[in-house]
């Protein structure tokens, strides 16, 4: 790919938010049967495209090898015939969803006859940058699509050729669907000065959502001009409160770690209380030894596991995508909660326990997206909560908080109908 520098990467950002913006226009118009329509046609041709895509996909891991790249993120770039299936099956279960576009969330009658109607309406036009995740292309342009939004894509260049064999899938899908393709535009263009000007296409673009590392949400964070829907790091901790049941401890913990290492909602960090850890750590040992995690633990855990690694400050606040683990010892459920609070990203959190008043206190209090009782955390995902393919796990406050589905790619308008009415 020729990268495309200065007025001329400016004039063909300008020209997509232009088309974009074109686009938005007729989505907003589609009812939801010719939306779920598309869809299903759109997944029809993904799964019929199975063989370019993977050929595509192939071409990125060759050089994702080739240039060192971590496993983890090798496994999120990665794309087989079950995992395009299921790109396909979540833009089937977005047919399956309701069409929030139009739903009145309030009804206000005025004494003058006014009625003021409060009604889910489309952003407009999104854009998302995001590293090594193929899947977001469509799981991305499904959820923009039902909610009537364009969506321009930025992905990152060692996705390259699979994001473009996935957009034109998408795109021959709405060909035949009868609908624009631009719903849907991929920028080509790996430079990165392309994409801090994508972060300052305000004049198209209505609000930017990062999918990614640390480094690439930071960069949007403090570079974007255009409104942010920060999606955040996973340093997603589990609690082992006193009153746990160990077996279930330990294969809640092996699922949340070592399902899949290079996701966001993997457990990175572990929390113990010390009333149990004579028992209970020989026993998390052998479970990550057979796993092959390696353990960083704390002070008071390394008088029992002397051969283990020391964990550091760094370790405990570590987003690893890796098969490493930290451990801290604590002497209840307020340490517990005030070293979680300290240390996590804001994204996933949970505790085992069969205290009801434990698990109330860190449901109430750990401050996070998702915070689980008794549960892996590696069900902070959109598919898992029914919220069909999702767009991100929002990490902030404002606008969206934890996975993002249909509902949190819309805002509001007001609807004023009157009878000639002036005012006074």
């Amino acid at each position: 790919m020729v990268n495309i520098m200065g007025q001329e990467s400016q004039n063909l950002l300008n020209d997509l938010g232009k088309r974009a913006c074109v686009a938005k226009y007729e989505l907003q118009m589609l009812t939801e049967t010719k939306k779920n329509e598309a869809l299903t046609i759109i997944a029809l041709q993904l799964v019929k495209d199975t063989k370019k895509i993977i050929a595509a996909n192939q071409k990125d891991l060759a050089l994702a090898n080739e240039n060192g790249m971590h496993p983890g993120l090798i496994d999120r770039l990665m794309l087989n015939k079950d995992r395009i299936k299921a790109i396909a099956d979540g833009l089937l279960q977005i047919t399956r969803l309701k069409d929030p576009i139009g739903e009145v969330l309030e009804t206000i009658k005025r004494p003058n006859k006014l009625i003021i109607k409060k009604k889910r309406v489309p952003l407009g036009v999104i854009g998302i940058i995001y590293e090594s995740r193929p899947n977001v292309t469509a799981d991305a342009f499904g959820l923009c699509f039902k909610t009537g939004n364009a969506v321009i894509l930025k992905g990152g260049s060692d996705a390259l050729y699979s994001n473009k064999a996935i957009c034109e899938s998408i795109q021959e899908g709405l060909g035949f669907a009868k609908i624009t393709q631009d719903a849907i535009l991929l920028i080509e263009d790996t430079n990165r000065e392309t994409t801090k000007e994508f972060m300052r296409l305000k004049e198209y673009v209505d609000i930017l959502i990062p999918r990614g590392g640390a480094g690439l949400i930071r960069a949007v964070v403090e570079n974007s001009t255009i409104p942010v829907i920060e999606t955040g790091t996973g340093n997603c901790h589990i609690y082992i409160e006193q009153s746990a049941d160990f077996v279930q401890s330990i294969s809640i913990i092996v699922n949340a770690k070592t399902q899949r290492i290079g996701v966001c909602n993997a457990c990175e960090s572990l929390v113990i209380d010390e009333a149990i850890m004579n028992e209970f750590l020989p026993m998390l040992k052998k479970s990550m030894d057979e796993h092959g995690v390696e353990l960083r633990v704390d002070e008071t855990a390394k008088t029992i596991l002397k051969d283990e690694i020391l964990a550091t400050e760094e370790d405990f606040a570590m987003e690893y995508l890796d098969k490493i683990i930290s451990v801290k010892i604590v002497s209840g459920v307020v340490e517990a909660i005030e070293h979680i609070n300290r240390y996590n990203t804001k994204h996933s959190d949970a505790i085992l326990s069969k205290d009801k008043k434990a698990i109330e206190q860190f449901l109430n209090c750990v401050d996070s997206a998702c915070v689980y009782a008794n549960a892996s955390t590696r069900f902070t995902d959109g598919f898992e909560f029914g919220f069909g393919a999702e767009i991100g796990i929002s990490t902030q406050k404002l606008h969206a908080r934890g996975p993002m589905g249909l509902k949190e790619l819309t805002s509001y308008k007001y609807t004023i109908e009157g009878n000639g009415q002036v005012r006074p």
